[in-house]
């Protein structure tokens, strides 16, 4: 896991209007809500003697540690500590770790960013918010499935840029054809991330096309794939039928995998909320086609393909270790 970046962590669904806790990035983190109704999120670990806010309560817009009663202000400052009485001024190193979050499209990211120096809470102001996808606009609803996944993060991220693997994974379902060879993939980088666009076709003696010899990469062009690093990732299927996958880091060895099908061709409540189980159900069953496989690989994910030889076909996982490794060399590692 890479500090310093943007992460999709929680689908705003998630956090209501009482403290949730959950494990982020290998740290057990706190999100809650303020009196306004913005995210927060910090450390979950009460300044006092470590208890998780978690299981707290929000007291007046602040957040209560439910061992002793202490009170954190939306910057994670401690503004009372009930055994000193109201009167008395808070020590300043009751703190909470916190971390800049973004809201948007139903997403809630954190800036996952670097400890300070001698154990300060406050950091330096983040880069802007990221973006998200520029073609799905307020005509797509959505319906949001959880899958929980034994990997690390960025296997999860391999596995949907890989174009070779359909035929055999997914022989039943996205994968039927028995379109064995890659040609290309088309690649059109971006200064999020880069599309994918897909020319697999059946073998028939010919040898496979470059990327270099397959039709220039059309952004317009129907059935495409499109990566936002570090956690992002669209279907584009049609102008009006989407899936959007969430990679959320639990920790070194586990990943939420956030699926979203989005579709503007049904508008009735009824048939809507129909379309959507169905979509689901299918879009988990080929996640699951995946998974099974994904979580036997060894050695086990870390982000950097140790001891794998790759083929050309799978060119979008080398452009996606390309941005890993940028990442990685700008905060000197």
């Amino acid at each position: 896991m890479i500090r310093n970046q943007w992460y999709v962590v929680l689908d705003s669904k998630e956090l209501r209007d009482r403290p949730l806790g959950a494990i982020r990035l290998g740290e057990r983190l706190l999100f809650w809500r303020d009196a306004d109704g913005k995210a927060r999120c910090h450390l979950d670990k009460c300044a006092h003697r470590g208890a998780s806010l978690a299981l707290g309560k929000l007291v007046d817009g602040r957040v209560q540690c439910p061992f002793h009663g202490l009170e954190y202000d939306p910057s994670g400052r401690c503004v009372l500590v009930p055994a000193n009485g109201r009167a008395a001024p808070v020590p300043e190193g009751f703190r909470l770790r916190s971390y800049p979050v973004h809201e948007d499209k139903g997403f809630i990211w954190i800036y996952w960013e670097e400890p300070q120096a001698g154990g300060a809470v406050a950091a330096p102001a983040p880069p802007s918010p990221p973006g998200f996808f520029d073609d799905i606009g307020p005509e797509l609803a959505y319906s949001t499935t959880i899958d929980p996944w034994d990997n690390h993060y960025s296997r999860v991220i391999d596995n949907q840029l890989d174009q070779a693997h359909l035929p055999f994974v997914h022989h039943n379902t996205i994968g039927r054809g028995m379109r064995t060879v890659v040609d290309g993939p088309g690649i059109l980088k971006t200064e999020e991330g880069f599309f994918v666009f897909v020319y697999n076709r059946e073998d028939d003696g010919r040898p496979r096309r470059s990327t270099e010899e397959v039709p220039a990469p059309d952004p317009s062009r129907d059935y495409k794939l499109e990566f936002r690093f570090p956690n992002l990732w669209q279907n584009y299927i049609s102008a009006k039928v989407r899936v959007v996958g969430a990679f959320v880091p639990v920790d070194e060895t586990k990943t939420l995998l956030y699926l979203r099908f989005y579709q503007s061709f049904l508008r009735i409540p009824v048939l809507r909320s129909l379309v959507f189980a169905l979509a689901n159900r299918f879009n988990l069953v080929v996640a699951h086609q995946d998974r099974r496989i994904v979580n036997s690989q060894l050695p086990r994910g870390d982000g950097t393909g140790a001891g794998e030889l790759l083929f050309p076909g799978d060119r979008p996982i080398m452009e996606y270790r390309k941005l890993r490794l940028a990442a990685k060399r700008k905060l000197g590692g």
